[in-house]
């Protein structure tokens, strides 16, 4: 049996309610992506049924022939896609035919990390106490992706909503992320 990252933490997470809901949403397919031809992106694109991002630090999402996926921008060359469970497998095949004899990468990094969804009203907030990036909604709209440190954690940030964020997390770092967020969020439980 395959236990979650987060699996010990489930009620301790939940206890961060109302100031935050976090859910985990384990054993996502993610497959890292690089090319830089644009000819090459446009035919992954076609064939995953989502349009890659054209902008930086941006993410697209759609239900395509894999059902609901989403494709972030990492870098000028870089790509994340993500997908429900279990098609990986699947995923890399169609993207390595897509990509041809053309100069590039599709790499299956679903163990790498887990998916963690955090919503509320108080969740730009929490994580500015350990983030960096400006998360205003000025400067930080729906649609923004970036890779960034969280509490001296490597995590890829993602602005799903007007209060809710996915934040990716490598697996290894999963607890101390959830420990971070616990800790991070005590002092708005104590006044709510």
């Amino acid at each position: 049996m395959t236990v979650s990252p987060l699996a010990a933490w489930n009620d301790r997470l939940a206890a961060l309610a109302p100031v935050l809901d976090v859910a985990e949403v384990p054993f996502r397919s993610q497959l890292t992506i690089r090319v830089s031809d644009p000819d090459a992106v446009a035919a992954m694109s076609s064939t995953l049924g989502v349009v890659f991002p054209s902008a930086a630090c941006t993410f697209t999402s759609g239900t395509g022939r894999f059902g609901d996926v989403e494709v972030l921008w990492l870098g000028p060359d870089e790509f994340l896609v993500t997908a429900g469970p279990d098609q990986q497998v699947t995923i890399e095949e169609v993207l390595r035919g897509a990509l041809g004899t053309v100069r590039g990468s599709v790499v299956d990094t679903s163990a790498q990390r887990t998916t963690v969804v955090l919503q509320g009203p108080l969740v730009r907030e929490v994580l500015a106490h350990g983030c960096s990036v400006d998360l205003h909604p000025a400067s930080a709209p729906v649609g923004t992706c970036v890779q960034t440190l969280l509490a001296r954690t490597g995590i890829v940030l993602q602005v799903t909503g007007d209060d809710r964020f996915t934040i990716l997390v490598r697996s290894s770092f999963a607890e101390y992320f959830a420990a971070w967020l616990v800790d991070a969020c005590t002092e708005y439980l104590a006044v709510s």
